[in-house]
């Protein structure tokens, strides 16, 4: 079987597991160092979704913690998209049932005034570029039984992407301070998570500038509007039924959600 054909049957056994039971890590097939590989699987079932009607949101960006870089032995994030179908409202009652193995994370969402199709030259180019941020909610989930997931796997199931929750306020560049900021991710009243926002690669900010150069150089860059998850500011931990998690971000405010 040439690549291309094991790259088309990777990405159609990862369709088949959203409706049935995760499958075994598919680094294996790829090639356990093959990320263009694994995006090219992305790419297909990306492709497979957008003929199915569905629409993107944006996207999303996993691995900004250096620990788990180094856990899993790369030097940069990765990435996956959002569809509109993974929007939930804050405040909104997810049925568990619906999602495989959902961990939850709390990080800072953000959009772009513009579309992203130049470089910034500096970081203070990309924050001026920056039209609103929020605080958000990503529920993270896998397709690869038991999260025994590599780069490889990640990437190739779409960064390991779930659902995810923006918050209702919308708060400019000036407004907030994307590295001090402290998180408290509660489960019915409890804390379970904790961090700030140089968790995330050191910035927030840092993460996306990563991004939006990576998509450039990739020919799809980002649309004006479109939401850019920036990563994790703490620890994901697995989502509970009958659950309300609630995320406050200090000087953007709070979101939540409940799992039924």
């Amino acid at each position: 079987m040439n690549k291309l054909a094991v790259f088309a049957d990777v990405a159609q056994r990862i369709r088949q597991a959203y409706e049935g039971d995760p499958i075994a890590p598919v680094s294996a097939e790829i090639g356990s160092a093959d990320l263009d590989g694994a995006y090219k699987v992305q790419q297909l079932n990306t492709a497979f979704r957008l003929r199915s009607g569905e629409v993107i949101a944006g996207r999303k960006i996993g691995l900004t913690s250096p620990a788990v870089q180094k856990q899993l032995g790369v030097d940069q994030p990765d990435y996956g998209v959002l569809f509109e179908s993974m929007r939930v409202a804050s405040g909104a009652t997810v049925d568990r049932s619906t999602l495989l193995q959902p961990r939850i994370e709390g990080e800072i969402a953000l959009a772009f005034r513009t579309d992203m199709r130049v470089a910034p030259t500096s970081l203070q180019a990309l924050v001026d570029a920056v039209d609103w941020l929020s605080p958000a909610l990503e529920i993270v989930d896998s397709r690869i039984h038991n999260w025994q997931i590599g780069i490889v796997d990640t990437i190739a199931d779409n960064a390991s992407s779930g659902l995810f929750v923006i918050g209702n306020q919308r708060l400019r560049p000036h407004e907030v301070d994307t590295i001090g900021c402290t998180m408290q991710l509660y489960a019915n009243g409890e804390v379970v998570s904790q961090g700030t926002g140089a968790a995330c690669l050191g910035d927030p900010y840092l993460s996306a500038l990563w991004l939006v150069r990576k998509m450039i150089a990739l020919n799809d860059p980002l649309k004006a509007g479109e939401v850019v998850m920036t990563g994790a500011l703490g620890p994901m931990v697995p989502v509970q039924s009958a659950t309300h998690y609630q995320l406050q971000v200090e000087g953007f405010g709070a979101c939540d959600v409940t799992f039924s």
